[in-house]
């Protein structure tokens, strides 16, 4: 049998794949990316990696970060991530605030001439009692985690859809979105809701715009160190994972690579989760009697 004619196979490919975004047009694509939440834990990790990996990147916070040439050690506070000769640009925005996410989206677009991939990072909340924080601590955990990357996702979309190569939107979620996750309910509420978030927004946006979501579980930080109760509580932790270690922000940013990439251009939709094998069911214990 001949091999197919490349009119031919194009003749025969449904008219909908031929209007798709060709991303696997190159596996060293350059790309142009957004981080909000990047100059912190995981959020500096995944900008660190692209930055790596040779792409633009843009990341925002609250805080102006320092020059890593001028910091003296770790937790200082915010740093601005560099690899090699090459570092973010950084742009201070309170992605809460809707403007301000638009305006973050229009500098990236600005800096960069498009925006190929936006990674929603930006959350976390503090340790609270539901049954008495104030209404609003919960609405400004929800604003965080739910809401403000659902302004940032807009803003993107109305970019990435007039690009021909489209464009892939990531968001951070937790595996506290996925299981009970007392003290911090309202943020594990907002992380279930910003999963669902990414499955009808795969559906909205579509074909031009990949939604996905990372969902991470217990993963090695400075604020994870604090929330633990150092050394000794981190490594008490680690046991409790089926891989005996807690993940780190290279795993989380491994994962964003990837969905970023060529190789996932049909994946669209889903939720990757990150947990080194998942939690031990507490009965297991309890019936072997242990602590």
């Amino acid at each position: 049998m001949s091999a197919m004619q490349p009119e031919e196979r194009a003749a025969s490919e449904p008219a909908h794949s031929r209007d798709m975004p060709d991303q696997r047009a190159s596996d060293h694509r350059r790309l142009a990316v957004v981080i909000t939440g990047g100059t912190r834990g995981i959020g500096a990790g995944i900008a660190t990696a692209f930055l790596r990996a040779g792409h633009d990147v843009m990341v925002c916070g609250r805080t102006a970060p320092l020059d890593q040439a001028h910091t003296t050690g770790p937790g200082e506070g915010p740093v601005l991530p560099a690899a090699g000769s090459g570092a973010a640009t950084f742009y201070q925005a309170d992605v809460r605030d809707p403007e301000q996410a638009s305006r973050l989206i229009r500098a990236a677009a600005d800096e960069f001439g498009r925006i190929d991939v936006v990674i929603s990072n930006a959350g976390g909340a503090p340790e609270a009692a539901a049954a008495s924080v104030s209404p609003r601590f919960h609405q400004k955990i929800i604003e965080l985690n739910l809401v403000a990357p659902l302004h940032v996702a807009q803003s993107a979309n109305a970019v990435m859809q007039y690009q021909d190569t489209g464009g892939s939107i990531i968001m951070i979620g937790s595996v506290s979105g996925m299981r009970p996750s007392p003290g911090t309910a309202a943020y594990g509420a907002a992380k279930a809701g910003l999963h669902h978030l990414v499955t009808s927004l795969a559906i909205e946006w579509a074909p031009k715009v990949r939604m996905n979501c990372v969902a991470p579980g217990l993963v090695e930080t400075q604020a994870a160190a604090a929330h633990y109760g150092g050394p000794a509580g981190m490594e008490a932790v680690r046991q409790t994972v089926p891989l005996q270690r807690m993940g780190t922000p290279d795993d989380v940013a491994a994962a964003c690579l990837f969905l970023a990439s060529p190789q996932a251009a049909y994946v669209s939709g889903a939720t990757l989760v990150l947990h080194g094998g998942g939690e031990s069911p507490a009965f297991l214990a309890a019936a072997r009697g242990q602590s």
